[in-house]
Formats: C-alpha cells, structure tokens, sequence
C-alpha cells in the first residue's frame, strides 16, 4: 500500500479541490472573495445613508473559507476589517458605522479561519480514505496490461455504491503453466465482507490458476478457500456462515488455439459475440456456486467443458448488474438481445473494447444511471499470435504442449 505524508496529503487535497477553479494551472479560487469585498464597497459609496451595505463586508471571509484554502481565508480575514477601517474611514463623520460593525468583521474572520481548517481537514481525511479506496480497488482488481495472456480483453466495473467505489464483483487473468486463465466473478452481499472474499478468492486463483494444470482443479481450490475464509470470519464473529460466490473460469490451452475451457459455478453462462451472432456457451459445464460445496458432499465441480472458439469471436462475461438491471416498468435488460441487434448491424461491435462500452453504456441507460448492485462487464478473445510473447514477459518458457517452467 502505497504511503502518503500528512504534507503531501494537504497539497493533494489542495490541487483536487481547486482543480475546478484554476485557469492554466494556476488557482482563481480568491478571485470571488476579492470581487465580493470590492462589489461591496463600491455599492457602499453609491448609495445613500439609508442604505448601507459595508457591514456586510463580513461575508467576504466566510465565501473564501468556502473555497480557498487555510492561508487565503486568512489573508481575507485580516484584509475584510482593513479594508472596512479604511472604506468607513473615508466616509463622512455622519456616516460613519464605528466600532461596532468593525468587531463583527473581526470575529467574523476569527471565526471563518476556523471553519476553513475544520474543512480542509475534512477534506484531506476524504482523500484519504478516497486513496484507501483506490488501493484496495487496484489489489481486488490489479489493472491488466493490453495483450496479457495472449488476450485482447477489456472491462469496466460500477460499483453500486457510488461513495465506496469498490464492492465484490472480481475479474483476472493469470498466464500460467498451462496455458492462460480467466476469472469473472460476484461475491454475494455487499461492504467490506465482500471485497475480503474477493480478495481471498483472487489470492488463490492467482496461485491455482499459475500451477494446476486442470482448470476443474482450479474450481475445487477456490471452493476450498472460500470455505476456510468464512470459517475463520464465524469463528471472529464477523460472519454469517452462508457466504458464497458465484464464478466463471476460462481456459486458454495454448496446445489449442481455437478452444476455451469453461467451467460454470452458479453465474450466468457467458456469450460468445462474434460476426455471425450470439450464443450462449454449452451449459454442461455448470454447478453450485462456491461456498455450497457442502450441500452435496463427494461431489466436485463438473470436468472443465472445451468448446470451440472461431478467430474473431469474443466471450461476454458478466455480472447480475447487468443481467437483473430494470427499467421503469420492471423489465430486465435483455442483455443478448440487445448485442445480437448491435452485433448485427456493426459486426465491429465485437470488439472487446467496444463490446464492453456498448454493454455499459446499454446497462445505464436501461437502468436510468440507478444500479441497484456492482456491475461488471469483462470481455475477452485472443490476440491472435500473441500469447507467446505474453508468456515469455511473464518469465515462463513453453515445450509446446501447453506446460512450462520458470526462467531461471
């Protein structure tokens, strides 16, 4: 995790709350306060007695407090009494407000450097936790280079809390021994037990992934661990003991380079989208979702399914976001539907960049911007001809049959 000082915290905290107010680079946040100071004054000296306005002049810390930082509200605080002393000074005897109003515009500074450092460490402890936020989002799901694995891929994912920006939906890749691993998956329930069993889950498939060579192997160590985790999380008593989590796993068999291996744990069946149309993979290869392994003990999950996979073809996988997403009358998005119609009249849509920018931007529309849980959308295909070079930067050399071992 990546440490940030108190000090470089302030001025990041800084330059993010005045990025909106800053022209070339250079902050205008003072400009309102000095423009209200002046207006003032100048109201002041154009109208008459019966209307007075430069006591007013105590506003003028109070809008910098709103939105300047520390030292400029302070600036303001001691020029709105000077320039009061000075402006009041200039006026006729008769006219004059005198004391009084000069010891409100004095506290009123006092008192709007306060609110201002309250605020700004306010601010500061937000992007704090805001930074907090986006490191664990980053380990849950660790950004992935362009071609990793072979594979073209993109994905986007909306967490349905929009503050905490991070929740239990989970995607990888992970080059292995083997061949090239895929995961997509959906922890049930939300907050931060969810993202914990993300992160478990993510742990072991990243190992498992790396060595197993059968990718129903993979499925049973995930079960595992996802049963070792809620054991321990009941024992600590922060759980409830029926935690679980549905999955896709995809295989790559580099000894194959027109099949995937699937295996289905209780998600929904992904699509293949290519130029001809849509389909739903085979659904032979599903079972339980992980956790309800115990519900039919001795039994494992399925063999892993090979299915055929034509150049240009791309996999959709994704979360019940996207699958249970409603409109104003309650109807779900009909997600295959939908990309066979667009897929139809722009086979370009099978891309998996603009696959995935066509699902989210379908998603929010379907659903008015309102989600009512995370949503992921991950799509993937090979990059034709580059999963060698992928597995050599990954440090792995190939016999040719799909295993490997470590460069030395």
């Amino acid at each position: 995790m990546r440490a940030v000082s108190d000090g470089a915290t302030g001025l990041k905290g800084d330059a993010r709350r005045q990025g909106m107010l800053r022209v070339r680079g250079r902050s205008v946040a003072w400009l309102a306060p000095l423009v209200l100071l002046v207006a003032i004054v100048a109201v002041d000296f154009r109208t008459s007695s019966d209307f007075r306005i430069l006591s007013w002049i105590v506003l003028v810390p109070g809008i910098a407090a709103a939105i300047c930082g520390v030292w400029g509200t302070a600036v303001f605080a001691v020029l709105a009494p000077a320039t009061y002393v000075a402006a009041d000074a200039a006026l006729p005897h008769e006219y004059q407000a005198g004391l009084p109003d000069l010891v409100l515009a004095g506290i009123g500074g006092v008192l709007a450097t306060l609110a201002c450092v309250v605020r700004v460490r306010g601010e500061r402890r937000m992007l704090h936790m805001q930074d907090v936020t986006a490191t664990v989002r980053r380990t849950v799901l660790r950004p992935l280079p362009p071609g990793w694995g072979g594979l073209e891929h993109a994905a986007v994912y909306l967490a349905a809390d929009s503050e905490a920006r991070v929740g239990g939906d989970f995607y990888d890749i992970q080059i292995g021994l083997h061949g090239t691993r895929v995961i997509v998956g959906d922890v049930q329930g939300k907050g931060l037990g969810a993202v914990e069993v993300a992160a478990a889950l993510l742990g072991t498939f990243r190992e498992a992934g790396y060595h197993e060579p059968d990718l129903a192997t993979v499925a049973v160590r995930l079960e595992e661990r996802l049963q070792r985790h809620v054991l321990m999380r009941v024992a600590l008593g922060r759980e409830e003991g029926d935690r679980f989590a549905t999955a896709v796993l995809l295989g790559f068999p580099a000894s194959d380079p027109e099949a995937v291996d699937t295996v289905v744990l209780g998600h929904d069946c992904p699509l293949v989208v290519g130029p001809d149309g849509v389909r739903p993979l085979p659904p032979r290869s599903h079972s339980l979702p992980l956790g309800l392994g115990e519900l039919t003990p001795g039994i494992g999950p399925p063999p892993a399914q090979r299915v055929p996979l034509r150049p240009g073809e791309t996999l959709l996988l994704t979360t019940d976001g996207v699958t249970e997403a409603r409109d104003g009358a309650g109807e779900f998005y009909p997600l295959a539907a939908d990309v066979a119609a667009a897929v139809a009249a722009d086979p370009g849509i099978a891309r998996p960049q603009r696959l995935v920018a066509f699902v989210r931007e379908r998603t929010l529309r379907h659903s008015g911007g309102h989600l009512a849980d995370d949503t992921t959308v991950f799509a993937v295909r090979r990059d034709g001809g580059a999963g060698d070079g992928a597995r050599n930067r990954a440090g792995i050399v190939g016999n040719g049959d799909g295993n490997g071992r470590l460069q030395p």
